[in-house]
């Protein structure tokens, strides 16, 4: 399987640390996530059901006019494990993913017997004619990279011309919304594009498990018989609708984000004179001694994320999640000021 962070319990095993100890800056999630309300009883005890308002209140947050653009999904790993049966037939396709990006996307190609090429992350452009499929995390996870949407509309027209598609994860992006690709897929249209959305990171709600796939019409059909009935539950339902509409709680939110990435660019270049890059839920660097950096911050039970395949040249890299609060930033500072 492969890696990802948050395993706070397996961390506290192997080094001997209570897991409560610990500081998980392992993730891409908001430290401070959306205040989960009193569940109805209802929520529990009824099965769910589609004819709620979730689709029509995602579609409001996101900008979608039409509903049948719009499927709501138990996070956007169940879309990425389900499009390979949907979009593959018999014939395997050929797969192209950035070198270093969310690690499941290769895994669910090849699992469907797809041929999966890497490439740097601006090559993906370039690999739209040639291949099926292409995938793009956009803000990219771990490097933040991010196409402009004119590079992504082409890369999307490049892919038409031989019915090829492009996947957009934009799980990252309601922390930067002005810089999402919908609004310009309302106005060229949904064809052989399909979009991922998650509350997942900028809401904090991972265990929720809510995510959204938007495409055509005919793929979201596709994609909604391929996941069956009540995808997600129903108390996850509830508490996804209030933060959808909870629009002062994301503008407070997405203020804190700018605020601690930035005040954590200052302390990592401070102790370690890196210039971080990344978005505004996490940072990531390439550094000479990241292994020992990561064994260095897991001793003082600090997690973080540590990768092995290089991004840009041949230095391992590290993404560091966002600090809750000024008295865990000032933990982490001293810990990287130990390890200098």
């Amino acid at each position: 399987m492969p890696e990802h962070g948050g395993r706070i319990a397996r961390a506290a095993l192997q080094y001997g640390i209570a897991a409560s100890d610990w500081m998980d800056l392992s993730t891409g999630i908001n430290p401070r996530g959306y205040p989960v309300p009193t569940i109805p009883a209802a929520a529990w005890q009824r099965l769910p059901e589609d004819e709620d308002d979730l689709a029509a209140v995602a579609c409001a947050h996101y900008g979608v006019r039409d509903r049948a653009h719009l499927l709501p999904i138990a996070g956007t790993q169940a879309a990425i494990q389900a499009l390979p049966r949907v979009l593959g037939g018999e014939t395997p396709l050929r797969i192209a993913v950035a070198g270093l990006t969310y690690n499941e996307y290769a895994h669910a190609w090849r699992r469907s017997g797809h041929a999966v090429s890497e490439h740097a992350g601006a090559d993906l452009l370039m690999a739209a004619a040639q291949a099926d499929v292409v995938v793009v995390c956009q803000p990219n996870n771990p490097t933040g990279y991010a196409f402009p949407t004119a590079g992504l509309l082409r890369m999307r027209d490049t892919l038409a011309a031989h019915q090829g598609w492009l996947l957009i994860d934009e799980a990252y992006r309601d922390a930067d919304p002005s810089a999402g690709v919908i609004a310009a897929l309302e106005q060229s249209g949904w064809q052989h594009v399909i979009v991922l959305r998650s509350v997942g990171k900028f809401f904090g709600l991972a265990g929720a498990r809510v995510g959204f796939a938007l495409a055509e019409a005919a793929v979201v059909e596709k994609l909604r018989g391929e996941l069956g009935p009540w995808p997600i539950a129903g108390p996850a339902r509830y508490v996804a609708m209030r933060a959808l509409r909870d629009t002062s709680w994301q503008e407070a939110a997405r203020a804190f984000l700018d605020g601690m990435s930035g005040r954590l660019d200052l302390v990592l270049g401070r102790t370690l004179s890196v210039e971080p890059q990344g978005t505004q839920l996490f940072r990531w660097f390439e550094h000479a001694r990241a292994e020992a950096l990561y064994e260095h911050l897991a001793r003082a039970a600090i997690l973080i994320r540590k990768f092995t395949a290089p991004a840009t040249g041949s230095l391992p890299s590290l993404r560091i999640g966002l600090p809750a609060d000024d008295t865990q930033l000032a933990r982490l500072a001293r810990a990287l000021e130990s390890f200098r």
